[in-house]
Order: structure tokens, then sequence, then C-alpha cells
């Protein structure tokens, strides 16, 4: 199992690294420990995290709200816990 994500129940604890302001949203790969993922939101007034978890939420067909930000809320390194997801990130 890679290191950037485990389980916790039926909920998916990530490890991710963000690169806002990107051309087009989507998963870029591991770096390092972390699964990467690009958004297309700039870094300002919570708008990436909240963009980060509309990209999240969709991808993993749940709604927003089942989608909780554990840490990282200012770093590009982040945790999120996605309650009961329906579908896996590439690579879970």
């Amino acid at each position: 199992m890679p290191g950037w994500y485990r389980w916790d129940g039926e909920d998916l604890i990530l490890s991710v690294h963000v690169q806002p302001r990107a051309r087009q949203d989507g998963f870029a790969g591991v770096h390092g420990e972390r699964l990467k993922i690009r958004i297309t939101a700039p870094p300002a007034d919570g708008k990436a995290n909240r963009h980060l978890i509309r990209f999240l939420a969709d991808a993993c067909g749940v709604a927003p709200s089942r989608v909780e930000l554990l840490s990282g809320h200012g770093s590009r390194s982040k945790q999120l816990r996605i309650h009961a997801p329906r579908r896996l990130p590439p690579g879970c």
C-alpha cells in the first residue's frame, strides 16, 4: 500500500501535495510520500482549499460536505478525510 493513503474504518485519509494555479485540474502522480494534485484555483483566501475539496468530492463520488481538510490549511502539503468514498482516486 502506498504511503499517501490509509483507511480509517470506511473513511479514506489522503496525504496530498497541491499545485495551485495549474492549467487544469488533475491527479499528477506521487510527489515524495504524497499524491500530487494540480488545481486551477489560486492559493488565496481559501480558494485553493475549497476547490481541492470539490475536486476530490467529484473524483470520489461524494458530496463536498463529506470531504474534510484535516491539516495543511495554509500549506501545499495537506491531509484530508473522505467519508465513505464511492470511487477511489488513481492508485488507491
